[in-house]
């Protein structure tokens, strides 16, 4: 009976290994495909195209149908709308994590913790529409400008990252053992000295993926972006000025460009400049962490 038992559990293990192997194997060769398509279709522009990279990173002129891909201020605009994000929403949401896990009473965190796991689901055309009619029309008369643009955008992204990273960061904080804290405390080190130097050090990893999360879904952002960035093809000079993001590009024009065509193989290198732009922010994001924690 127990060797009948122990096969039968042998066969299962066998069976669940097999299982998770497939689907990680799967899983590996999806994103592999995408890459190769993605960096096959992103680089027709420069192989038969002839159009010259350096013109396409740096060129400000961009007209599809005419024949200039200069994709510069697209650049600009999403990097600038992407760090502004990550500079004021990144510790922003780490700072309310760390306040909800250490410092707020239990009834505010039960309370709080619900709502904001609920924001992190609301639809991005949301949190742009209400930047469209509040945010921008409050710049424009604070500033006496526009009001679209790339401060409405990064605020924007700011606000919609939030959710995630607090929501991330908290749960990054409670997992910490609780000896670490008794321990800082018995050491005689202040409230403050124990967040500082000991719980965040020690959730180092899962504050990191909480910020690379926000980081994410803000540069690969186009709803929100689209309405209230101003969608104008220039290099902008100020962060008041109306700007263009390389997501909201390639949304705008993609069913226009023909097929086969230069305009649309520049739009393929534009996504693959996204996915670049990404993967090294994501990266600097790594090495800033584990070089502040070390």
């Amino acid at each position: 009976m127990v060797g009948v038992r122990a096969n039968k559990a042998h066969r299962d293990e066998r069976v669940a290994l097999g299982f998770l192997m497939s689907s990680s194997a799967i899983f590996v060769l999806a994103i592999v495909l995408i890459l190769a398509f993605l960096a096959y279709n992103g680089t027709l522009l420069f192989w038969q195209d002839h159009v010259s990279p350096l013109t396409f990173l740096f060129g400000t002129d961009w007209d599809g149908f005419g024949g200039q891909f200069g994709a510069a201020p697209f650049i600009i605009g999403s990097l600038v709308a992407t760090g502004f994000a990550i500079l004021v929403g990144g510790p922003l949401g780490v700072a309310i994590g760390l306040f909800f896990s250490e410092l707020a009473p239990k009834r505010v965190a039960e309370t709080f913790k619900p709502a904001i796991e609920v924001l992190v689901g609301i639809p991005s055309i949301v949190y742009g529409w209400l930047g469209l009619t509040l945010l921008v029309p409050f710049i424009a008369r604070t500033f006496h400008a526009e009001g679209d643009g790339l401060l409405a955008a990064g605020i924007v992204l700011s606000i919609m990252i939030l959710p995630t990273v607090i929501s991330l960061s908290e749960d990054a904080l409670r997992v910490v053992p609780n000896s670490l804290r008794e321990g800082s405390a018995a050491l005689g080190a202040t409230r403050w000295e124990t967040m500082s130097r000991v719980l965040v050090p020690a959730a180092a990893s899962g504050l990191a993926v909480a910020v690379i999360l926000g980081v994410a879904r803000a540069i690969g952002e186009t709803l929100a972006v689209q309405l209230v960035l101003g969608n104008a093809a220039v290099v902008p000079k100020s962060l008041l000025a109306p700007a263009a993001a390389l997501t909201s590009e390639i949304v705008m024009d993609m069913g226009d460009a023909p097929e086969h065509s230069a305009f649309r193989h520049a739009l393929f290198s534009m996504a693959l400049l996204l996915l670049l732009i990404a993967m090294g922010l994501i990266t600097l994001i790594h090495l800033a962490l584990r070089r502040r924690t070390t």
